[in-house]
This record gives structure tokens, sequence and C-alpha cells, in this order.
């Protein structure tokens, strides 16, 4: 009888702090926090971070913990992996030891040439003014008969 009345205590005074958590998260217009119920208790979401924390009911009280982020641990592992064979292949090729399996040893890159400044001959210039003397004459043509025209209708 007297576990029924602690239960009951416990789960009122646990289920107001609970509303009381929620009304004041309404009162300040900041939803923080969102509640979601499962099978050991709570889910937290922190709407700021996007942290994800399981709240369950223990002796004392109720204590959240951080769910881990699978995504993250996982890539954080990938990234440190990458980075420790990479410095091993390192320093097999700098104690000039073969790389273990099929892996073969990227070949030294070739230096392209460097690049030499052409400047153009005679010919090329020649090809270049005729060029432009083209377009200036037929750019005088298009102004002279565009006043041809232009006086022809006055």
């Amino acid at each position: 009888m007297i576990r029924l009345a602690v239960t009951i205590v416990a789960l009122t005074v646990c289920s107001g702090s609970l509303l009381w958590a929620q009304s004041a998260g309404a009162q300040n217009d900041d939803n923080r926090y969102t509640f979601k119920r499962a099978d050991e208790g709570y889910l937290r979401l922190d709407g700021r971070t996007g942290q994800v924390s399981l709240c369950t009911r223990r002796v004392v009280g109720w204590a959240c913990q951080a769910v881990p982020d699978e995504r993250t641990a996982l890539e954080g592992e990938i990234a440190r992996l990458q980075g420790e064979n990479a410095a091993l292949k390192k320093e097999l090729l700098a104690h000039d030891l073969p790389l273990p399996g099929v892996v073969k040893p990227e070949p030294p890159q070739a230096r392209p040439p460097e690049p030499s400044l052409q400047l153009p001959d005679a010919t090329d210039l020649n090809k270049l003014m005729s060029f432009i003397e083209n377009v200036w004459r037929r750019l005088v043509e298009m102004i002279t008969t565009l006043q041809k025209d232009i006086l022809r209708k006055t």
C-alpha cells in the first residue's frame, strides 16, 4: 500500500515537472526541448543543438543522458583511420620500404614544362592588321549607309 502511494506521488511529481518544463518553454516562446515517449522513458530533442537525450527515471529522480550520434562517430572514425593510414604510408616510403599488399606507391609527378611566352611574328601581325582594317571599313560603310538612309527620309 505504501509502495502504491509512493509510486503515485512520484508519478504526480514527475508529470508535474514535465508539464512545468513544457509550460515554461511555451511562456518564453522558446520551445527548446521536445519530448517523445520511448520504452525506457522519454527522448528529449534539443531544438537549438539537435542533440538527442534519453531521459529515464532513476532512484533519485529523472536523469537525461545524451544519445550518441552514430553518423558523427563513424565519420570521425573514418577520418581518423584515413589520416593514420596516410601517415603510415608516408613513414614506410620515407624508410624506402614497399607498401604492403597490392597498393602501389604513387609515381612522382612529372613537372609540366615551364610556360614560355611566344611573341607574334610579322605574318601574325599582318593578319591582325588586315582583319582590323576590314572591320574598320565595314563599320565606316555601315555608318555612311545609315547617314544616306536618314537623309532620304528627311
